[in-house]
């Protein structure tokens, strides 16, 4: 009896796990970074499920899976690295159980592209207002005329818009776009000598994420050698464990990163101990959406005990605020998203000339940012990929 009453006041999450061929370790990391706060958190009421939805494009299966979570095990909160598309799929069925919904984003599409719902939260790292911010910092730093160029992956979400319209909005002109190929052998950087060379002086404004990192930096180095490319870089191409393994390209590569192993807080060093010793590895950006997604759950579970209601209200998450690895996390309800600093940093020569990243500065005030990249109109602008970013 004991033990049945102790079940029973067991609060559940449930976690949609995604895969990825090229972070191959991604569901493990998300895993990895949330069990690894709840241990820290030391709330022991709470037993975690997970499901598997593949990429997440299959429709039927995000929403199978997250019913099962629902409706099998009585999941309190779902937490899921999804797509915004994905996540109004699940809408109706989280409105009818009045569950709430913790959507991981990686904010590559814009973030009023989402409608809002009461019981959809997204915890986003806003990647499209790290591009919009990149771009403005070369304009800041004299550049007038630029290219964006991205991976094949990576050019299909609506951070392109973001990334060329903070760029031309504060004076720059988009003098050239190159896509590259998706495998080793079809990607190359060859096509930016005559793009340079009839554009002389551009900026490279940049979309990348996983090996495409390493892969771009290799082709700048072998056809451009020592010339000095001003390269700029959105929060996903600065991810560090993959620049472990990238050669550096040069001194003027720089961006908007958002997070760094380098921040210097007490709730940094915690994470990064505490997942090196669960890992044997470094954290990663994923592994840092499943620390702050745990804690996010943890502190809407007191906020509803606290309030003696089980639904969810503007009153609570209104109340959401921590501190965490990237800083201080809080909550902006006209988008309905967490935010938290953004970091403008170089990047710099490491060991065996691989890649690592220096803090130059902190940018705390975000959400006037997000006000500045909502106003982008979405009229005849539309993204075609339905799963999640990195999700390939």
């Amino acid at each position: 009896m004991i033990l049945l009453l102790l079940f029973s006041s067991m609060q559940t999450i449930g976690i949609l796990l995604p895969r990825s061929t090229y972070y191959e370790a991604i569901g493990f990391e998300i895993f990895q970074g949330l069990k690894g706060a709840f241990d820290q958190i030391g709330n022991d009421q709470v037993r975690v499920v997970t499901e598997n939805i593949g990429f997440g494009a299959d429709k039927q299966q995000c929403y199978r899976s997250a019913e099962k979570l629902l409706l099998e095990e009585n999941a309190s909160i779902v937490i899921a690295y999804i797509g915004q598309r994905g996540a109004q799929l699940l809408r109706p069925l989280f409105l009818s159980m009045n569950k709430l919904l913790i959507v991981l984003d990686a904010g590559a599409n814009l973030p009023h592209e989402a409608d809002y719902c009461p019981n959809i939260l997204y915890h986003s790292f806003h990647n499209s207002l790290g591009s919009w911010l990149s771009s403005k910092m070369a304009v800041t730093d004299g550049i007038r005329n630029a290219g964006m160029v991205t991976g094949y992956y990576d050019g299909g979400y609506l951070h392109t818009v973001a990334l060329t319209e903070g760029f031309v909005r504060n004076g720059g002109e988009i003098r050239f776009n190159l896509a590259t190929g998706f495998k080793p052998e079809t990607f190359s950087m060859e096509d930016l000598k005559t793009h340079l060379q009839n554009n002389p002086g551009s900026g490279l404004l940049t979309l990348f994420s996983g090996d495409f990192v390493q892969w771009f930096f290799k082709d700048v180095i072998r056809i451009f050698g020592a010339e000095k490319l001003p390269i700029y870089l959105s929060p996903f191409g600065l991810e560090e464990r993959m620049l472990l393994d990238a050669p550096f390209p040069g001194e003027q590569t720089k961006g908007i990163a958002t997070w760094s192993l380098q921040i210097d807080s007490p709730e940094n060093r915690r994470f990064i101990e505490v997942m090196e010793s669960h890992t044997d590895k470094q954290p990663t950006l994923f592994t840092l959406m499943g620390w702050e997604g745990a804690i996010l759950a943890d502190q809407l579970l007191k906020l509803q005990s606290e309030h003696g209601t089980k639904s969810i209200t503007p009153d609570i998450l209104n109340k959401i605020s921590f501190e965490g690895p990237r800083g201080h996390v809080g909550f902006y309800e006209r988008l309905n998203t967490t935010y938290a600093p953004m970091y403008s940093v170089t990047v710099t020569p490491g060991e065996n000339n691989m890649c690592q990243l220096r803090i130059d500065e902190v940018i705390n005030d975000i959400v006037p940012c997000l006000e500045e990249i909502s106003a982008i109109q979405l009229n005849d602008i539309e993204t075609a990929w339905f799963n999640s970013y990195a999700c390939i």
